[in-house]
């Protein structure tokens, strides 16, 4: 059994932001492996997450990005259960985020649930038709609209969008990641994009 180090659990809370018992627990679960140690913070996080994110979240703020050159601008509403949370640098920086990454990825909404069905119905017919005209057979075309379904909701819902500071994940990874953080539910009530001209 490696020996597990005041240093190493001090790095491990720097990086993921986890409390100094649970890094000290994962060290010891994946025998002072480090990155071992971070995936078992990570499953752990998103379970915490799930559970917090079913709890009322009814303070936060409304935050702005405005673009250099004041053509386009963002408001967004994020919520947080304490108002406590709403005032802390991680949470600010996390709204702030997303504002940015609105104005830069344009979604059409929050979640796919949120998009408008018969949009969602004339986008599958127009799928539909491309795959079938492209010589498709008929038995693998519903295969190929759900597949070019999923990554049209991966370009306009702004939780499927990868994160345009990171595109290795997405949105909803960096919320869940907040969320972890935190120690609260955050969600990401509204938000409103702004260009001069549109």
């Amino acid at each position: 059994m490696a020996e597990i180090t005041a240093a190493m659990v001090k790095e491990l809370r720097d990086k993921s932001g986890a409390g100094m018992m649970d890094c000290k627990k994962a060290l010891q679960e994946s025998d002072g492996d480090f990155e071992k140690a971070l995936d078992v913070l990570r499953k752990k996080g998103i379970s915490k997450a799930a559970k917090r994110a079913e709890r009322e979240a009814n303070e936060g703020m409304v935050t702005s990005y405005i673009h250099p050159g004041s053509k386009l601008g963002v408001l967004v509403e994020v919520n947080c259960e304490t108002d406590f949370v709403a005032n802390t640098d991680d949470f600010k920086e996390f709204a702030k985020n997303v504002a940015m990454h609105i104005a830069a990825s344009n979604p059409l909404a929050i979640r796919r649930e949120e998009l408008d069905t018969a949009a969602i119905e004339k986008e599958k017919e127009i799928l539909k038709e491309q795959a079938l005209a492209s010589g498709k057979p008929e038995n693998i075309v519903e295969k190929i609209v759900q597949g070019r379904l999923e990554k049209y909701y991966s370009e306009v819902c702004l939780l499927e969008q990868p994160f345009v500071k990171d595109p290795d994940k997405s949105v909803q990874d960096l919320l869940t990641e907040t969320i972890a953080k935190l120690g609260e539910n955050v969600t990401i009530k509204r938000f409103a994009r702004f260009r001069i001209g549109e």
